[in-house]
């Protein structure tokens, strides 16, 4: 085996610009999917943080049956007080109790239909990016302030501003009529239109002598630094709620469009990786089908000493692996040199930052090395490699010494 690999490291370099240039290839290639699957996956974390962090959160604990069927009537009891023990019990701070109701708004021109949330203002900061993005006038002045906010859309839909009153006419907990009117302290502007269009939010002491819901609230809404503490966020809630009639529920239940999004983006990505892998196998074919013709009247002449077919095929796979494990080797090692340096730094796409300021989010994307996007590209790049190799080695058993050692 010892022989068999020095003589495959020889003939590699009998024409070393044939050899560097496929080496380039693959190493070319490896750095490329290395650096692509990685910024590919800090995209998609960046994707889910900033969807989280506009209303969702990480995970939410709610009543058994509300994610399915969300009532008014589903709720949890002593919300306020529960949230308080679970932001001393798990040591997070972002954790707010909130619920939610629907209303008929109206100014004195116009009115809709819109959602109603009533949010704790002295958390909601810490969990969702809507306080952070008043475009006019200021967040709630206190936790029981009778004041409105409302998004961008709907202030231009029912022609209001700062100051206007708006009324809003709904259901109660216990079937009650809810009504209240109220003046605009804020507007807001998501970027998302359908949210800018339909909600508006409440203090959430206000909003439960609105709609008869005493001490209670729909949802608890935690929120990690980021969606990977998601995991270890559920176990621990899941530790701490005892009660039967509560779930708690990660934001993958939450927000199942956004998962399946992602996944559906990282497969089409794959088609245009597999292009990428289908031409470094291509270049290595050509390289080693080109050593095998050029040397076919050596191969004949070692089939005709008495070396059998399947090990002079061995020595053509024992070059082709030499060569692409050293295009992994590099390939890795380039790879993550490079895309650590925007692992530290970020990358920014031109326009980015005036983006991210306009919403409140970050203004660049910092990719993920895992040993999954490390070694995912360079070992299909590999196994491609010494998959294209088999048929040069093939070739090699269809050879008649005779014949071969006429060839010129």
């Amino acid at each position: 085996m010892g022989i068999n690999l020095t003589l495959a490291w020889r003939n590699l370099w009998r024409n070393p610009r044939r050899t560097v240039l496929t080496l380039a290839a693959i190493v070319f290639s490896d750095v490329l999917l290395v650096w692509m699957i990685s910024l590919q996956l800090g995209q998609y974390d960046m994707m889910i943080d900033n969807t989280l962090r506009v209303f969702t959160g990480s995970v939410q604990i709610q009543a058994h049956g509300y994610l399915e069927k969300p009532q008014l009537r589903k709720t949890i009891p002593n919300a306020i007080d529960l949230a308080s023990d679970i932001r001393s019990h798990i040591g997070n701070t972002s954790v707010g109790a909130r619920a939610l109701g629907f209303a008929l708004v109206s100014s004195q021109k116009r009115s809709y239909g819109a959602q109603i949330a009533g949010v704790q203002p002295q958390h909601e900061p810490k969990i969702s990016v809507i306080p952070g993005l008043i475009v006019q006038g200021r967040y709630f002045s206190g936790t029981k302030a009778e004041e409105a906010i409302v998004g961008s859309v709907m202030a231009r839909n029912l022609k209001v501003g700062i100051g206007d009153e708006i009324t809003l006419l709904g259901s109660g907990k216990d079937g009650s009529f809810a009504a209240t009117v109220v003046p605009i302290a804020g507007i807001y502007d998501s970027g998302n239109a359908e949210l800018d269009r339909y909600m508006v939010q409440l203090p959430l002491q206000y909003f439960q002598s609105v709609f008869s819901m005493s001490d209670s609230a729909n949802s608890i809404v935690v929120s990690g630094a980021s969606h990977e503490q998601t995991p270890e966020l559920t176990r621990q809630l899941r530790a701490m709620i005892t009660d039967d009639s509560l779930d708690v529920i990660p934001w993958e239940r939450l927000q199942p469009g956004l998962k399946q999004a992602i996944q559906a983006d990282f497969s089409t990505a794959w088609l245009m990786y597999g292009v990428l892998v289908a031409l470094v196998a291509f270049s290595v074919l050509n390289t080693f089908l080109m050593s095998v013709l050029e040397r076919t009247r050596e191969f004949g002449i070692m089939l005709a000493l008495g070396l059998t077919p399947a090990k002079v095929g061995r020595l053509v796979l024992s070059e082709s692996l030499l060569m692409s494990l050293t295009g992994l080797v590099l390939g890795i090692t380039a790879g993550a040199a490079f895309t650590a340096y925007f692992v530290v730094n970020g990358f920014s796409y031109p326009g980015m930052e005036e983006l991210a300021s306009k919403f409140n989010l970050s203004d660049r994307i910092f990719p993920v090395l895992t040993p999954v996007s490390l070694l995912l590209g360079p070992v299909v790049i590999f196994i491609a490699a010494m998959l294209a190799a088999l048929w040069p080695a093939i070739r090699i058993h269809l050879l008649k010494p005779v014949e071969a050692m006429q060839t010129i």
